[in-house]
């Protein structure tokens, strides 16, 4: 059984950091790509950010370029979000998932099959 567990949400002011934190258990991740994403309040779930566990290419929304990066450590089988210059529009609940499919569209939602609980993340202004 596939579990997904993030961690590292919370409030902070515009300008800090958080550094989320996924988990991943239940079978070898190796092949798999592991996605970002967010739903703020009245908004769809949208894309942040993927990466291949084989060969650790990463992806990114262009909403969030240069201020967040994607990371994976295999031998924790543990993605991380390090997010830094936060704004308040990045307010939104983020949730990690994963990935098996070859179609290339890493951003697009309905290719991840494995999605965990997500985790709060409040920018204020």
């Amino acid at each position: 059984q596939v579990q997904l567990v993030e961690s590292g949400g919370g409030l902070v002011q515009a300008g800090g950091s958080l550094r989320l934190s996924c988990a991943a258990s239940g079978r070898t991740f190796s092949s798999y790509t592991m996605g970002w994403f967010r739903q703020a309040p009245g908004k769809e779930r949208e894309f942040v950010a993927s990466i291949t566990w084989s060969g650790g290419r990463t992806y990114y929304a262009d909403s969030v370029k240069g201020r967040f990066t994607i990371s994976g450590d295999n031998a924790k089988n543990t993605v991380y979000l390090q997010m830094n210059t936060l704004k308040p529009e990045d307010t939104a609940v983020y949730s990690c998932a994963a990935s098996r499919s070859l179609s290339g569209r890493y951003y697009d939602r309905h290719d991840y099959a494995y999605w965990g609980q997500g985790t709060q993340v409040t920018v204020s202004s």
